[in-house]
């Protein structure tokens, strides 16, 4: 495994980081849960990412019994609040003070831990005033209680504004948590460019859109059994937009490429995400220990300038490209 600096701060996450957004809590059985993240550990991942709302809390709660025992100086945990937990009550949702602050005291309980290495605005609140939403994660940051700030999805003007009040009550606002894939680059034109002036570093999520990029969904047959896309309770919304014949048609023309560089289509997925320079980290999740060791592998993988062009043009037509979809819902 190798580590990258996030953004332009001295904190360094390992390329893979593990994501248990679809699957602790709510997909599988917290016995593999721990076998996944224990496979994690194995193969040098130091990142791992939740967020409070994932299964209503239990995600957080099914990390932090996992990694209990493991040495929390060689581990970077991120967290996430904006979206509602709990009960739904007025204030549990969005960057209010009262919610952030809550909120990070409930995330360092369900992950038995004293302080949180990153935390993350899960996406823009337009009904609360920045200089409020920054005040709060600040103290939380002069209390010890957070190392670095983060935000997920935010457009590259939010990022701008949010860059510049972080500046003024000095705290260090290091990383975007963004949808990034072959499949999906909204962030290219205008979050990266912005990220890089001000100094943040991507951690990405869904480097294989939704499982697609792994080939195994192919065109005019029903999806595998047991897929994402069969999961009423998961990601088969998630992933219904990418299963046009189109889209999957495409895709398989990226075996052949994947096979030239001896990856795997998953492992090509991730390498590819991990080639811009903007990017620290990839975002993977897993349900079996053995998807964890294949992912892995994209690690330290380099793709040639002739391999990314064969691959734009495997998908050309069917890649989104459009900033103006890297939006935070207008209310929550």
């Amino acid at each position: 495994m190798e580590h990258r600096r996030l953004g332009r701060s001295g904190l360094k996450v390992s390329e893979i980081s593990y994501g248990n957004w679809l699957t602790h809590g709510s997909q599988v059985e917290e016995d593999a849960a721990h076998a996944c993240v224990r496979a994690a550990l194995d193969a040098g991942v130091t990142t791992f990412d939740t967020a409070d709302v994932y299964a209503n809390t239990k995600a957080e709660s099914v990390l932090g019994r996992a990694i209990a025992g493991q040495r929390r100086e060689s581990l970077e945990l991120a967290t996430k609040v904006y979206w509602p937990t709990g009960p739904g009550g007025p204030n549990d949702k969005g960057l209010g003070r009262k919610h952030i602050v809550e909120s990070a005291h409930a995330s360092l309980r369900r992950l038995g831990t004293d302080y949180i290495d990153l935390y993350q605005a899960h996406r823009f609140d337009h009904q609360t005033p920045l200089e409020e939403t920054m005040s709060a994660f600040a103290d939380l940051v002069h209390q010890g209680k957070v190392l670095y700030l983060g935000v997920s999805e935010w457009t590259a003007d939010q990022i701008t504004r949010g860059a510049a009040l972080a500046r003024e009550l000095k705290v260090p606002l290091i990383s975007n948590q963004p949808q990034y894939s072959m499949l999906w680059r909204v962030i290219e034109k205008q979050v990266v460019p912005a990220s890089e002036r001000e100094g943040l570093g991507q951690i990405v999520w869904s480097p294989m859109a939704q499982g697609v990029l792994s080939g195994k969904y192919l065109p005019g047959a029903e999806p595998p059994a047991g897929s994402r896309a069969t999961d009423e309770s998961g990601g088969k919304d998630m992933i219904s937009r990418w299963l046009r014949d189109e889209v999957l048609t495409a895709v398989q023309n990226l075996k052949p490429l994947a096979e030239q560089a001896g990856l795997t289509m998953p492992q090509l997925a991730v390498a590819w995400v991990l080639q811009n320079p903007n990017v620290a980290s990839a975002i993977v999740g897993a349900s079996k220990p053995e998807q964890v060791v294949d992912n892995v592998a994209a690690a330290g993988k380099t793709l040639d300038a002739d391999l990314l062009k064969a691959i734009d043009e495997a998908l050309e037509g069917v890649v989104t490209t459009d900033p103006g979809l890297t939006v935070s819902p207008p209310r929550i």
